[in-house]
């Protein structure tokens, strides 16, 4: 039998195994054959741009811990993996990588740029993928998908003309988020709102007839060039005269009404505030209520327009600090204050947001919401963890129209287009030759591309072949599971219900598993700004890929934020070096196993006791996988494995391995078999790579560990009176052990134990089992009685369980050289409880010092007294 290598190296396992699941095509979903259950998951599809980030392998770990889990239950399972275009990023870097060359996407024109976008895709586009098949994911490669593949564009293309059709897309001016950088519109849910420290400034409008001027307030003091009115609440009967009144803009004298309106708010700054119809969304709205006019006073390119006067051609925040100095200048600047607002940030560039009014198209949500909010109010989808569910419900029960026009040339261009003879406009899932209404071949495409989030919303079922019907869409939709993070409910995951219930009439995921973000150890989001990133592939080249799974998802809850401790790492390194050093003693101990039918009649105690733990083990896991609580089973395999399993079952059968009783070592083995084997098929879907190198030194013909049937409970390994027999044992080992560290025992110094307990059924097991406490404790002799007329002379005891302990002393250690020693640290700690006493008795340290430091102090004493208590009992352990 080949025994495993001293030391294990992940790197000489991670890439054969993979190479070898993968070209035996093990992670190939097959239809699911009659009567067999289907379990179907998608791949949240990464940006081709991207490289693995830790959100990124905690997202991916998690998916493929249940499709091993599945796959091994027998499940027909297919996890479908796949990349998105991420329009603006990829455009972003492909024209970085032009200007290198002095060129623009201009002097390229658009059908040259998008070739060039096209061979940067195949040149770099599958880095991603390459490192999350190093960590070991294990889904379908074959059907791995791109969101501008032919498939995934028709069906965008198909879903397009469908909602135009239905009058759910449409094209008008409205208020959108404009990103100066990107070029480009952005949704409402890609706009991130920080915090910023800023000013308020205070700004007097006079009124034309000369009669005084309102003060308004304001934190974006440019646009004020493009104001069509000042707006009141109607109930403020501060202003209720004035409405209907005409102001005098500053510095541009443009008259313009006060208006009366709910939207103002009288207790923000002076309780009147200027309207911008053409800068702020709110003022959009209310323009629209009160037919206001609006003007454009920054462009696009966030310089101010011609609109701005004799501001035009600076840049936005230029012409802010000559409008305030223009303003003081003439006596119209009141009062500046200093406040801290929300400012709209590009999610992408991180670029503040310009609110702008321009010609989009938009898909109308209210109609396609409302099934979605039935959806989850009925249950046919579920979110885990369950308060989710109200985050979602809030979103869409307050949803505005969805701006889906980006002004980029690399995605799905938008399938309209205008006849320039006639004006119609043609919406066509073919590219039209001629004007179906006026014969024209005189037509232009609309130049923009959708949104990315629009072809990544029908992901589910453009993956599997929509908009035919194929085997694979039938048999695996709706799929069962989706696994993301909470930042992305809105961008996506709403998005998918919405598309699934309004093209497949029915929801795309039966559960949603929402996982939080992987923050630093200070509980902050990674960056490149902050330096505090970690790169996965680093950790895999270290670690191992096993190492960083386990370790991201340990402990880990739904819903949850985890930090990232590199600590945890090498915690996770040590478990998976006491499975292989686990699995090495076992193997070096069944060189003359032969597998055969267990004996139960020959079991002892410790086989008894490890199978009805190996049996609960399974039941537990599987309850806990079923609820998703997927950190909780991975916290318990650890604690299995390395406490039941390696410190105590395999230290109780060493004397049965290492014996001449052939049927005692042909049980031990049998037993070790059984649940090293087990172990290692519940820790495959955590830890592929070790548990399958393993899995193929153990005897017998086993193929291989992932397509090995999961452990299953057998009702006749639960044995409650072995666990509790064992538990007794056990405690009465560690309480031996304990008292045999606190008075310096020598390790190797065999001793005599004396146990008394006064049910006579703890006194049967402990007689019966006395052999346990002979090797684990050092014992030399066990006694077990029910009652003692005195206690022995010099011995130190302890109760646990009910039963009390005698370790007698003499003769195992220097009682007066021990005595002495005691007594020195007893003097010593009760010296420094003292100092530490007098200091706290001072009230000048109470007042003056740190809360943190008082308590730090008062931790101390009491953990001295603890010291001393602690020696003062074993003193009187060496009394007579």
């Amino acid at each position: 039998m080949a025994i495993l290598d001293k030391v294990y190296n992940p790197k000489a396992v991670e890439e054969k195994w993979y190479h070898y699941w993968s070209e035996n095509g093990y992670f190939r979903g097959h239809l699911p054959a009659k009567g067999q259950p289907a379990f179907s998951i998608v791949m949240p599809p990464p940006n081709v741009t991207g490289s693995l980030h830790l959100g990124h392998a905690l997202d991916n770990t998690l998916q493929d811990i249940l499709t091993r889990w599945h796959r091994m239950r027998g499940d027909a399972t297919l996890w479908i993996p796949g990349t998105d275009h991420a329009g603006i990023a990829t455009q972003a870097r492909v024209e970085e990588e032009l200007a290198k060359e002095g060129l623009s996407k201009y002097d390229l024109g658009r059908d040259r740029f998008l070739e060039r976008v096209w061979e940067w895709k195949h040149q770099y586009g599958d880095r991603i993928t390459r490192q999350l098949r190093l960590l070991g994911s294990s889904c379908d490669w074959s059907r791995e998908r791109f969101t501008m593949d032919e498939g995934c564009s028709r069906a965008v293309r198909e879903v397009f003309v469908r909602l135009y059709e239905k009058g759910l897309i449409y094209r008008g001016s409205y208020i959108i988020n404009w990103c100066p950088r990107c070029r480009t519109t952005i949704s409402d849910i890609e706009v991130e709102h920080i915090e910023e420290a800023g000013h308020l400034w205070y700004i007097r409008y006079p009124f034309k007839d000369g009669s005084g001027s309102i003060v308004i307030a304001t934190t974006r003091p440019e646009t004020m060039l493009g104001d069509t009115a000042v707006a009141v609440n109607p109930s403020d009967e501060r202003y209720r005269d004035v409405v209907g009144k005409t102001l005098v803009l500053p510095l541009i004298n443009r008259e313009i009404p006060v208006i009366a309106d709910e939207y103002v708010d009288p207790a923000f700054g002076t309780g009147a505030v200027k309207i911008t119809p053409a800068h702020d969304p709110n003022d959009f709205e209310v323009a629209a209520r009160h037919n206001l006019p609006s003007i454009t006073v920054i462009g696009k390119d966030a310089v101010m327009t011609e609109e701005a006067g004799p501001y035009a051609g600076m840049e936005r925040y230029a012409c802010r600090g000559q409008l305030v100095d223009d303003l003081k200048a003439q006596g119209f600047l009141v009062k500046v204050e200093e406040h801290t607002h929300a400012v709209g940030h590009c999610y992408r560039c991180g670029t503040t947001i310009e609110p702008l009014v321009s010609p989009q198209w938009f898909v109308r949500m209210a109609p396609l919401a409302e099934p979605a909010i039935q959806a989850a109010k009925e249950g046919r989808v579920r979110f885990v963890p369950e308060r989710f569910t109200k985050i979602y419900l809030n979103w869409l029960e307050n949803i505005r129209d969805w701006c889906i026009s980006r002004q980029l040339w690399w995605g799905h261009r938008i399938p309209v287009w205008y006849c320039q003879q006639c004006g119609e406009e043609i919406c066509s899932r073919e590219d039209p030759e001629e004007c179906p209404a006026c014969g024209s071949t005189a037509l232009e495409q609309d130049p923009d591309v959708l949104d990315t989030w629009f072809s990544s919303a029908l992901w589910p079922f453009s993956t599997l072949g929509w908009p035919d019907r194929t085997p694979e869409l039938e048999a695996f939709y709706p799929t069962s599971v989706l696994v993301t993070g909470r930042d992305i409910i809105f961008f996506w995951v709403a998005r998918m219900l919405f598309m699934g219930l309004e093209f497949m009439g029915e929801v795309p995921f039966r559960e949603v598993l929402i996982h939080g973000l992987v923050l630093d150890a200070q509980g902050r989001k990674m960056s490149k700004s902050l330096g505090n990133g970690v790169d996965p592939m680093e950790v895999i080249e270290k670690y191992g890929a096993d190492t960083l799974r386990l370790m991201l998802v340990t402990g880990n809850t739904p819903g949850n934020d985890l930090r990232f401790h590199p600590e945890r790492l090498e915690g996770t390194r040590n478990f998976a070096n006491k499975i292989w050093n686990a699995a090495r003693f076992a193997l070096m101990n069944l060189e003359d196993y032969e597998p055969a039918p267990l004996e139960r009649e020959n079991l002892t105690l410790a086989d008894r006791w490890i199978l009805s733990r190996l049996n609960k083990l399974v039941l537990e896991v599987n309850a806990c996988l079923e609820a998703y609580e997927i950190g909780e089973v991975a916290r318990m395999l650890y604690e299995f494995f390395w406490g039941e399993f390696c410190d105590w079952y395999i230290e109780l059968i060493k004397p049965r391995l290492y014996g001449e009783n052939r049927r005692e070592r042909q049980v031990a083995q049998e037993v070790l078999v059984t649940v090293l084997g087990k172990s290692l098929q519940l820790l495959h879907p955590f830890m592929p790579f070790i548990t399958e190198e393993i899995w193929q030194h153990l005897p017998g013909e086993r193929g291989s560990i992932m397509l090995s049937s999961w452990p299953r409970p057998v009702p006749e390994d639960e044995d409650e009176q072995a666990e509790a027999a064992m538990g007794l044992v056990m405690a009465v080992i560690r309480a031996v052990r304990t008292l045999r560290s606190e008075m310096n025992v020598p390790p190797g110094r065999r001793a005599e134990v004396i146990l008394v307990s006064g049910s006579p059924e703890d006194r049967e097991i402990l007689q019966r089992e006395s052999v346990y406490l002979e090797n684990l404790a050092a014992a030399d002799r066990v006694q077990v009685v029910a009652a003692l007329d005195r206690p022995p002379s010099r011995a130190a005891t302890a109760v646990t369980s009910g039963v009390q302990i005698f370790l007698p002393l003499a003769g195992l250690i220097d009682l007066e050289k021990e005595q002495a020693r005691l007594e020195k640290e007893l003097q010593k700690a009760r010296a420094e409880l003292e100092k530490v006493e007098k200091k706290l008795a001072r009230p000048d340290f109470r007042a003056k010092a740190p809360a943190a430091i008082v308590a730090k102090e008062e931790a101390r004493a009491a953990e001295l007294k603890s010291t001393m208590a602690a020696l003062t009992k074993r003193l009187s352990y060496l009394g007579s």
